[in-house]
């Protein structure tokens, strides 16, 4: 579906304030992936998903989504915005209009749906995020809860039906219900509608219990690609470049050795550490 070429990015070329955002990736996103895109604060990530939309130029390279490329002039025309929707971090404050109704149909409006269509969508979107259409469509989306502007935001996007939806760290200063609402839905989004979804993250435990593949970006490359487990095996790798492995996996380390018990040295998620400590105990009672 996305096709990356030796894609480098950088910033002042030529002076000497040169500097590579991204340097010479080379990638495939096949349809239907869930990709968790985790690295330290500067390692590209932002700068990397913005060149999957065409909101950013390859400085050399070229990326291409379903044949059309983010370089091509009539790249727009050919409707590349619409199959890749990008949610910023803090999306809501992008949110203009007078009601949630109105705001999330003004995507559909531009593509020159009729009214019923636009509603439809509208009515689709809302309903994928966790939002009543009959209780919220003529609110203001200022008056609602951190988390529910947020999932406003997300409908506006897809409301235009986009094949990839790309989310820049969704969660990013909601409250813990309003983190957990947002990413059950993307996680029931994906299973659904089957789409695509980039998902950028610093939390080493949402990404670990979400994606089916994780890319790993230090200074502008992609440093490692693999599944979950085979990423949080490389412990001393990934402590190298400034990140971790999820908080829960080192517990359930500590547990393997205080206690002597066969402990799988890559448990990812709460709920699975919960299970292999309840067998465990169960066969050493």
């Amino acid at each position: 579906m996305i096709e990356i070429k030796n894609l480098n990015y950088i910033y002042h070329p030529g002076s000497p304030y040169e500097k590579y955002a991204l340097r010479d990736i080379n990638l495939q996103i096949r349809k239907g992936e869930f990709i968790g895109l985790i690295g330290h604060t500067g390692s590209g990530k932002s700068t990397f998903v913005q060149h999957l939309n065409g909101l950013m130029k390859p400085t050399l390279g070229t990326v291409n989504v379903s044949g059309i490329s983010t370089t091509d002039a009539d790249a727009a025309k050919r409707g590349l915005r619409q199959k890749v929707g990008l949610v910023f971090q803090y999306p809501e404050h992008q949110l203009f209009e007078e009601t949630v109704a109105k705001d999330i149909a003004f995507g559909p409006q531009n593509l020159g749906l009729s009214e019923e269509e636009t509603e439809v969508r509208v009515r689709e979107a809302m309903d994928m995020v966790g939002l009543s259409f009959e209780k919220l469509h003529d609110r203001s989306p200022f008056e609602l809860s951190g988390g529910q502007k947020r999932r406003v935001a997300i409908a506006g996007v897809l409301a235009m039906k986009p094949e990839v939806l790309i989310l820049d760290e969704p969660t990013a200063g909601l409250d813990p219900r309003g983190r957990d609402e947002i990413l059950d839905e993307i996680s029931a989004l994906y299973e659904s509608q089957g789409i695509t979804i980039i998902l950028v993250s610093h939390s080493m435990e949402d990404i670990a219990r979400l994606a089916t593949r994780i890319l790993v970006l230090d200074k502008g490359q992609v440093v490692m690609d693999g599944d979950a487990r085979e990423i949080y095996r490389e412990e001393e790798a990934l402590n190298a470049i400034g990140l971790d492995i999820p908080d829960i996996t080192k517990a359930m380390k500590q547990v393997a050795e205080k206690t002597g018990w066969d402990i799988p040295p890559n448990v990812l998620t709460v709920q699975e550490a919960v299970d292999v400590y309840l067998r465990e105990r169960k066969n050493h009672a």
